[in-house]
């Protein structure tokens, strides 16, 4: 599918019967590199969530790791695995996830966003935010991945509202999938919790963000600066909660959200995950 028309006519044809077929949109914690490479809790569990949903047409990801002037969407037919990090064994560099990608439907997410212009980008790939979690869910690499990036001159109800823009993918059967994590404080993890465990703070923090998914109260979620101390030490620099904003954004009224991986590592991080439907 190399055309935008050669997309629509493929999205044309492709079934719309109500709500209960739209495809679940999902946050995912992504936590460190290694879990990219290791068969863990969190790696089965993203296994298993894919298991349990229709599969995907295609796969748009929010990364935490691209972080961008404006907003970016990779459109090239096939994009390259970034290794976006350093210190990690050399196992962990040498894996490559052969996604295609789909300029088609580059070109189509970027004709639904109205809020910004939205650039075709040929330059970045899929980093660590994306594949270390869809290698798990999808090993063939048979789905179409993309990546839209963050506009980090943005807010987070910029980001909320950008979401609701791009709706419509879903009910073709586009994944999409938020990367980051919700409490996020590398300059203060802890390597005696590294296997499990998360600070007062953390775990206080978590719960917030939890009690606020559950109850659909997305405005507190939104003013995150405003829900007290311990969120303030959960999100330093917002890179890594602003995903959770694309998942949420695209949540109907109908749809609740359902918590998994829900488990703090290193004392100042959580792998906690959304699935919306």
């Amino acid at each position: 599918m190399k055309t935008l028309n050669q997309f629509k006519n493929f999205t044309a044809n492709l079934p719309e019967n109500g709500e209960s077929d739209i495809m679940p949109a999902l946050f995912m914690g992504h936590g460190s590199p290694m879990n990219g490479i290791e068969v863990n809790e969190f790696s089965a569990g993203w296994a298993n969530m894919a298991k349990s949903m229709p599969f995907p047409t295609a796969v748009l990801v929010v990364s935490a790791h691209w972080f961008t002037r404006g907003t970016k969407i990779t459109a090239m037919d096939f994009p390259p695995t970034v290794h976006d990090f350093g210190g990690f064994p050399q196992a962990l560099f040498e894996v490559q996830y052969p996604a295609p990608g789909n300029p088609a439907l580059a070109k189509e997410t970027a004709s639904l966003i109205t809020a910004t212009a939205v650039e075709l980008n040929h330059d970045w790939g899929l980093d660590h935010g994306a594949w270390t979690v869809i290698r798990h869910m999808y090993p063939n690499a048979d789905i179409p991945v993309l990546q839209l990036s963050i506009d980090y001159t943005k807010g987070a109800q910029y980001h909320y509202n950008l979401a609701k823009e791009i709706a419509a993918l879903r009910k073709k059967g586009v994944l999409i999938l938020g990367s980051g994590n919700m409490v996020h404080n590398l300059r203060m993890v802890s390597w005696e919790m590294i296997n499990g465990g998360g600070y007062d703070w953390a775990m206080e923090a978590n719960d917030k963000f939890k009690t606020a998914i559950l109850n659909k109260d997305h405005q507190a979620l939104i003013n995150f600066e405003q829900m007290g101390s311990e969120v303030r030490l959960a999100i330093p620099t917002p890179e890594h909660y602003l995903p959770l904003m694309y998942t949420l954004g695209l949540q109907s009224d109908k749809e609740q959200a359902l918590l998994f991986n829900d488990k703090a590592v290193g004392g100042s991080l959580t792998m906690t995950s959304v699935k919306v439907a």
